[in-house]
């Protein structure tokens, strides 16, 4: 069995009194979900997680801490996939995309976003964030 390991972060912001989360749309496959990437040698997870974001949107994020959610899967016979994400805020709002993996950028508030991203992991994942989130709101 093939194992493959990905990591990333769904990236926010404050807009007001609204938490938006910044998606895109991968050119290949053409679905709605959040910057990630593989592992490099030497990397551990928040490095991958900077590294991919900073790659895929240009932004810098500050990654909250106690937030890691993981989810496996089998995309393939034979290969085990591990995707762990992190929760981070936009330090930047001037996002310039990479053109060769990703189509499209856009921020959303979370609810738009649950009802634009394809996958039920992710939708599961922006639920997790936003419970985080309020949380994070009411003990500050």
């Amino acid at each position: 069995m093939k194992h493959e390991k990905s990591c990333g972060a769904l990236v926010y912001r404050k807009h007001g009194d609204r938490t938006e989360l910044l998606l895109i749309k991968h050119r290949f496959g053409g679905h709605w979900s959040f910057p990630k990437g593989h592992v490099e040698q030497g990397e551990n997870e928040f490095q991958t997680a900077l590294r991919e974001v900073k790659e895929e949107t240009g932004l810098d994020i500050l990654i909250r801490d106690n937030f890691r959610q993981c989810v496996e899967y089998f995309p393939k016979p034979h290969v085990k996939k591990q995707v762990v994400d992190c929760l981070g805020e936009a330090l930047t709002e001037d996002v310039h995309r990479q053109e060769e993996e990703v189509s499209e950028t856009t921020w959303a508030d979370i609810d738009a976003a649950y009802r634009m991203v394809t996958f039920k992991n992710d939708k599961n994942l922006i639920r997790r964030a936003q419970d985080y989130l309020k949380k994070e709101a009411q003990q500050s």
